[in-house]
């Protein structure tokens, strides 16, 4: 009796024991593992700005009870902060719920999107997934998962490179081709010059303009002189040849006669046609004739001069206004003097800065900058005196802004390119240097948006290429770059993988820093060059210092990390 009252005790002891074991397994989920994780990609990497991750889950057999839910969010974790990434929740077979379901027995497997805004302390961070959890009212911990390290900031490298800014060009040019001419006109049928004609406007101004030449020789040089006289389609072919040139004949003698007077030498080609077929087509194509069209068919269709008179003389009802309105202006010979305009000379332009700026043109003031000046501070005070003395012109403001780009002042640059827009708002310079000052400072949609007005600018496709870099769009940008030996040009060549390319534009970058130094070094990393990789951070650290501390997180040279320990210490 006293034996079967202990054993039914100890019964009950190991019962309650039992129970307790199955209420305490009941009451957690139970740890997870890197190894139910896999992160693309490991390293992370920026693009763009941020940081993208898929992640892939598994949750085991028998893991996920059946009143379960829990929530997985991703954690980047850094120095100073975490970037908390886009949740996902998941439940077992019996919750009522909008996660995603997962069986007891076999487990499930998920997939997970999250994007991180990139911020320099992520160079050196890890991923971690991060878990809220449920076992039907009971809250139950679930500790967090180390399952991603590092950020490959590369892209971001694009700060660090010098973008060229947009300098607006000047229209100057020293010798510029001019053309004088005039029309005499003749009756039908004869070739004698009338006093009316020789006295026009277009005749006087053309004697003005030998007479110019001829006085001011160091500022006008005369080509050549033409006289080419017509005769109009109708009428005998045989008569029209000899009256035309008898036209061209008192025409040059009358040319010759005025160059005489103002003790010119010069030769006056010559040339006569005797039917102005062309000319008549071109008036008619210009005229408000109503069969107009019908007399450009027949032009087409005959090719003989007295068919094609005949066939027109044939539309009685628009022949007289031809006779009238047409023929009378083909009737004349063309006078024509072919010169140019020499300008001030380089060393002209600048001693006449110096006596009196103000006589000098917009394209003269703005060619001795662009082109003339040597340093900076004359540059500048050139531009300076161009905007206030010809203020409706943004190009000077451009140019300022452009300098003080160059200078690390975006506050005048911006002052400038305002002064520069209230005068030209769709200038392609101005937008284009816009563009760059939005991207230095983040700010990818309202570069982009200023790059619809800037085609045309000098550096329009280097701009574009940096922004495409910025955005993430490495092949394009490679593109873009593809005519410039630049360090940003060199990144998205690094970015894509074209490491032979790469190395070259690197070498020919014009003014080398700190920044080629250090893609040659990232470049070296990639490539296996211990040698190379050494010497050029090491070059890139003494002319830029904060460069030392990047280096030592940069996942670029983790594989490194012994040979360039003495550098980065």
């Amino acid at each position: 009796m006293y034996l079967n009252t202990i054993m039914k005790k100890n019964n009950l002891f190991v019962l309650a024991i039992a129970g307790a074991v199955a209420m305490s397994s009941c009451s957690k989920l139970g740890d997870l593992s890197a190894d139910n994780f896999k992160v693309t990609p490991t390293p992370l990497e920026a693009i763009g700005g941020e940081v993208p991750a898929t992640i892939n889950g598994i949750f085991p057999e028998k893991y996920m009870k059946k009143k379960a839910v829990v929530t997985v969010t991703p954690v980047l974790k850094y120095e100073g902060g975490e970037a908390v990434g886009q949740s996902a929740t998941f439940q077992g077979e019996k919750v009522e719920g909008n996660g995603t379901e997962i069986g007891y027995k076999v487990g499930g497997s998920y997939t997970m999107k999250a994007n991180f805004k990139y911020v320099p302390a992520m160079l050196s961070s890890e991923l971690y997934a991060r878990f809220e959890a449920k076992l039907g009212k009971k809250t139950v911990s679930i500790p967090e998962v180390k399952i991603g390290y590092g950020v490959l900031s590369t892209s971001e490298l694009l700060k660090k490179c010098v973008i060229t800014a947009s300098t607006a060009p000047d229209a100057f040019q020293r010798i510029i081709e001019h053309k004088q001419e005039a029309n005499i006109k003749f009756l039908i049928g004869q070739a004698n010059l009338r006093t009316s004609e020789l006295s026009s406007v277009s005749i006087q101004d053309l004697v003005k303009i030998l007479k110019e030449i001829n006085d001011m020789q160091e500022e006008r040089a005369l080509q050549n002189i033409e006289v080419s006289a017509y005769a109009s389609p109708d009428g005998g072919y045989a008569f029209n040849e000899r009256l035309a040139e008898k036209r061209q004949n008192v025409s040059a003698k009358y040319m010759q006669k005025e160059l005489k007077k103002i003790k010119m030498d010069a030769e006056v080609d010559t040339k006569f046609t005797a039917e102005d077929w062309e000319g008549f087509k071109e008036l008619v194509s210009k005229s408000n004739l109503q069969d107009k069209d019908v007399i450009l068919r027949v032009l087409s269709m005959y090719q003989d001069p007295e068919e094609r008179e005949q066939q027109i003389r044939n539309m009685s009802s628009v022949f007289t206004e031809i006779a009238e309105g047409i023929l009378p202006e083909l009737r004349r010979a063309r006078l024509i003097v072919n010169y140019e305009v020499i300008g001030r000379s380089d060393e002209q332009i600048l001693a006449q800065f110096k006596e009196d700026a103000s006589k000098l043109s917009v394209e003269e003031l703005l060619y001795a900058a662009n082109t003339l000046v040597n340093d900076n501070a004359t540059r500048k005070a050139w531009y300076e005196k161009t905007t206030k003395l010809y203020p409706n012109d943004y190009r000077a403001y451009n140019n300022l802004a452009q300098m003080a780009i160059m200078e690390g002042n975006e506050t005048a640059a911006q002052s400038w390119l305002q002064k520069a827009q209230s005068v030209n708002s769709k200038a392609p310079e101005t937008n284009a240097n816009l563009a760059l000052l939005a991207l230095k400072n983040g700010d990818t949609a309202k570069a982009e948006a200023h790059m619809g007005n800037a085609s045309g600018s000098d550096t329009f496709n280097e701009i574009l290429g940096n922004l495409n870099i910025a955005k993430g769009n490495y092949i394009q940008a490679e593109q873009n770059l593809s005519t410039v030996q630049t360090n940003s040009a060199a990144l998205a060549q690094i970015l894509n993988k074209d490491y032979a390319k790469a190395k070259n534009t690197l070498a020919a970058v014009k003014t080398p820093d700190a920044t080629t130094s250090y893609l040659k070094a990232i470049l070296a990393a990639r490539t296996n060059d211990a040698s190379a990789l050494k010497s050029n951070l090491k070059a890139a650290v003494s002319l830029d210092s904060s460069l030392k501390a990047r280096a030592a997180n940069d996942l670029e040279f983790a594989n490194h990390k012994n040979s360039i320990a003495d550098i980065i210490k």
